[in-house]
């Protein structure tokens, strides 16, 4: 009885002993490993971006391979630009043609065409006064059968015809007086802003076949080759961003009231536990979630918890994209 008792007793102690030294409590509940201190579960975010292109077209330049670091900016892959050039210089021509009519009808006519109508204007007038003189005569003649009615009537239908032309010359130079209309004017400027807003697309189209790094990262795929044809769906290159690095953590309701947006908390990853990364936390979700399977938490597999996201100050290498980490908050400070 005694042995079995003493056989109890040992596996107690070295059942304590392996609680301690593995910090079980805190592992496998997110219980504070002591009284004030709380461990949390979670992983690097993984942030990539899929690139691609705007426009259709042919690929020309492939400038990156998987495994390249990049910067902001880098030009990563280019398309054949000659369709789109010829289409920037098409709608440019037809600009250039729209501003000059605009121009044209703001200035109005120049001051030698109306010194050209008023010319015109006085030289049908001196027709229609000759005309007029023949008519007089003829009439004057008729009575006396002198010249024949044919003769009258062509006299007078060649004074109304003068006439008419004095009066299509005065109305000419009051047009030329008066300018170009409002009404032009206001329909030549709409033709030259649609004519603008075509060519800036153009232009856009154009600097759309230059694909170019969004932030700094690491590429992970290229997709494509030089002179393959494209579409505006299609993916080039798969870009794994380096800044800022996320955390994804969780934690269960009964330990909100101890974190907040700002804190600081210390964060390690397995690989090198003893070099831990400074962090703030940045978001807490408002709506509770089932614990993901990705948190390696078993008793608490079911329960409800908060997500939250800590953005780590100084990232390096040693945090990569996806990999388990364990966060550290610190004790609260005292009143």
């Amino acid at each position: 009885m005694r042995r079995r008792i003493a056989v109890i007793l040992a596996l107690v102690l070295i059942g304590a002993f392996i609680a301690w030294w593995f910090d079980l409590p805190a592992r496998l509940g997110w219980r504070p490993a002591d009284s004030d201190r709380i461990t949390l579960y979670g992983n690097v975010d993984i942030r990539q971006v899929q690139l691609g292109f705007r426009v259709n077209g042919r690929v020309a330049e492939m400038n990156f391979d998987e495994g390249d670091s990049i910067k902001p900016g880098d030009l990563l892959a280019r398309l054949d630009a000659k369709p789109y050039e010829d289409a920037v210089a098409a709608q440019s021509a037809q600009v250039a043609n729209l501003r000059a009519t605009l121009d044209k009808l703001v200035a109005g006519p120049r001051a030698a065409e109306i010194a050209q109508a008023r010319a015109q204007l006085e030289e049908r007038m001196a027709d229609f006064e000759n005309a007029k003189l023949a008519y007089d005569r003829a009439f004057k003649l008729r009575p006396g059968q002198t010249i024949s009615e044919a003769a009258l009537d062509n006299a007078r239908a060649n004074r109304d015809s003068a006439q008419a032309r004095v009066a299509s010359a005065q109305q000419a130079l009051q047009l030329l007086e008066e300018g170009s209309r409002k009404e032009d004017i206001a329909a030549a400027k709409a033709s030259l802003e649609g004519a603008e807003a075509n060519l800036s697309a153009a232009q856009t189209s154009l600097a759309d076949t230059e694909l170019k790094a969004p932030a700094a990262g690491v590429i992970l795929s290229r997709l494509r080759e030089p002179g393959a044809i494209i579409s505006t769906s299609d993916i080039i290159f798969v870009l794994s961003l380096d800044r800022p690095v996320w955390v994804r953590s969780y934690i269960p309701e009964p330990l909100l009231g101890r974190i907040h947006p700002g804190l600081e908390v210390n964060v390690t990853s397995d690989s090198a536990p003893d070099k831990p990364y400074r962090g703030k936390i940045g978001f807490i979700s408002p709506v509770a979630e089932f614990t993901p399977k990705s948190v390696e938490t078993p008793e608490l597999r079911t329960d409800l918890v908060y997500r939250l996201r800590i953005i780590i100050d100084e990232p390096d290498q040693g945090l990569r994209q996806g990999m388990p980490v364990t966060v550290h908050v610190p004790e609260p400070k005292g009143p």
